[in-house]
């Protein structure tokens, strides 16, 4: 079986597997369903929608708000310990928080790919009382939104982009809870000619520029599917939230942040590659050096680092400054961490201090006495353990995606 776990051998098996050559116009007639499982189902059936885009308190010391998504301040995370706190992790919404009853919520399989293909009308069923039977298993892993950094394409690159201007706190690790993805396939009757899932979430259907594309729903290659991925029900101990999923939600390890969809409701299950909007017109790279249909469709995250310090932080001359941070990366482990306080002339090794598997990240240290007033700033510099590091400059996409050069964090010393 093919590893597809990479961009680009995701793209050449799909692909090959349905077309040898895949326009843009047929990449995005397929996305809006034709005949390829895209279905938009209006049933609201056990649950509501709140007032507000976002339920949980949005305090302006922890979060910067933009409209339906919310960032993590990264100075909320001094002193936090290792997990990111439920109440100070990010939350990124296509349209709204739905409401939903677990009691009548049902987790819907359907499709080619299981044995007996069930319809959507007549799908395989599980309860959330049948998952929570199941055996359960705990993953702690980053999610991450898959345009955190974007803002730094312009205010660094000097380069245009489109989307929410996130800094670098769409991005939180949890200890999250649930079944193997792969317990409840073989459950549901995985057939061996199974290539694609195509996850759906529960939130209202989402209108980009009038054009209704439905609800929010990504393929997902059976071969990542089976590897680690999870149903979560539980985040850092405690059933999810509203706003990161409840009642069940995907956790895909070391991927962009939309293949983990929230308030999972059906997952079709298909004999041949499946495609929505959110992996031809989404997620994907665009611009100068790209074909017209863009890169693959993204999968891992790439290297970041970021200092648990306010933007223009205030610093105090001849005291000696601990300055933390954390290291990530969708490849596996942190390696080591380099910091500069110069502006990039000099760097030295960063104290490692905590790092819980691979798909979490590398709490760090450093220390540093300014001995002059002035404005600095400061970098941060991972390697992780496949040998990337993070670049000067990111290659630039039109949708700002991908973010993952050093970011120059200002700081004033007095």
């Amino acid at each position: 079986m093919d590893d597809l776990t990479d961009e680009a051998t995701y793209q050449q098996v799909r692909a090959a597997q349905w077309h040898r050559h895949l326009s843009r116009r047929n990449l995005l007639r397929a996305s809006a369903g034709a005949g390829l499982g895209a279905t938009i189902l209006t049933s609201s059936a056990g649950r509501a929608f709140a007032d507000d885009p976002i339920v949980k308190p949005l305090p302006p010391e922890l979060f910067t708000v933009y409209g339906t998504n919310a960032e993590t301040k990264w100075e909320a995370m001094r002193g936090q310990g290792y997990l990111t706190p439920t109440d100070r992790f990010f939350v990124r919404n296509h349209t709204r928080t739905p409401l939903i009853d677990a009691k009548t919520w049902r987790l819907k399989l359907w499709g080619t790919g299981l044995r007996d293909s069930p319809g959507e009308d007549r799908p395989v069923e599980f309860s959330y009382e049948d998952l929570l039977r199941l055996p359960a298993e705990g993953l702690t892993a980053f999610i991450e939104c898959t345009g955190n950094g974007r803002s730094f394409y312009t205010t660094q690159q000097g380069q245009t982009v489109s989307g929410t201007p996130w800094k670098l706190g769409g991005v939180g690790v949890a200890h999250w809870r649930g079944v193997r993805l792969s317990t409840v396939l073989e459950r549901a009757g995985l057939s061996r000619r199974a290539v694609d899932l195509l996850p759906r979430g529960l939130d209202a259907e989402f209108l980009d520029k009038g054009v209704n594309l439905g609800r929010v729903r990504r393929p997902l290659p059976v071969a990542k599917a089976l590897k680690d991925v999870l149903l979560a029900y539980e985040m850092n101990g405690r059933p999810l939230q509203p706003d990161h999923g409840f009642p069940v939600r995907l956790v895909v390890p070391s991927w962009v942040g939309i293949a983990s969809i929230k308030w999972l409701g059906d997952i079709q299950v298909a004999d041949q590659p499946l495609f929505s909007p959110w992996n031809t017109q989404y997620y994907r790279l665009f611009g100068p050096g790209y074909p017209p249909e863009g890169s693959a469709p993204l999968t891992r995250q790439v290297v970041k680092s970021a200092f648990e310090l306010p933007w223009n932080a205030q610093l105090t001359t001849g005291r000696t400054q601990v300055l933390h941070g954390r290291s990530w990366s969708g490849n596996g482990r942190i390696r080591q961490v380099e910091v500069s306080v110069d502006g990039g002339v000099t760097w030295r090794r960063a104290h490692p201090r905590d790092q819980r598997g691979s798909r979490a990240w590398l709490t760090w240290e450093v220390h540093w006495r300014p001995e002059h007033p002035g404005s600095y700033e400061l970098l941060a510099r991972a390697t992780d353990e496949t040998g990337a590091t993070q670049p000067d400059l990111a290659p630039y996409n039109t949708l700002g995606y991908l973010f993952g050069a050093v970011v120059r964090h200002p700081v004033t010393v007095a």
